[in-house]
């Protein structure tokens, strides 16, 4: 009895963790549309910045609705430190189409997608050891040929 509380309590507060609106910043160049203040969700991060720790692995969720049809959709991930881009090793510049779902989050949805339809992007990526402990300010897009669809930009510290 007591483990299956503790079960239902501990899978009721991932829930919470992963479900809550993290604070994040529209990109200022792309021309993305923008975001709504419940449109990305970081785990363990509702307020910058995200604390990332090296030797673990964050999830990304964010809700978009595209405005055209798009065949394709490429993931651009890097970490601006000191005002130099640096890519995210394993995410950056890969292809968002298996990581689209439909609005209901549980759904495979996978391109093409269809503008005016609500779709969720998850995603994660590991914090690598290698990473330094630093300040940075993450960007986020999910990219169609060399535009923005839709991006995020967020303050993070790797400790």
């Amino acid at each position: 009895m007591k483990f299956s509380v503790f079960a239902i309590t501990f899978a009721f507060t991932c829930f919470i963790s992963l479900s809550r609106a993290t604070e994040v910043s529209q990109c200022q160049a792309g021309g993305a549309k923008k975001l709504e203040s419940s449109e990305v969700s970081i785990s363990n991060c509702q307020k910058p910045p995200c604390k990332l720790r090296r030797k673990t692995e964050v999830s990304i969720e964010q809700k978009f609705t595209p405005e055209k049809n798009l065949k394709t959709l490429t993931t651009t991930v890097h970490a601006e430190i000191l005002g130099i881009p640096l890519p995210f090793i394993g995410v950056d510049n890969t292809s968002a189409c298996e990581n689209i779902f439909e609005e209901d989050g549980t759904t495979k949805a996978s391109c093409p997608l269809k503008a005016g339809t609500p779709y969720v992007y998850k995603n994660s990526f590991k914090v690598l050891e290698i990473y330094p402990k630093t300040s940075l300010v993450v960007h986020w897009a999910l990219t169609h040929g060399n535009k923005d669809v839709t991006c995020f930009e967020v303050p993070a510290k790797i400790i």
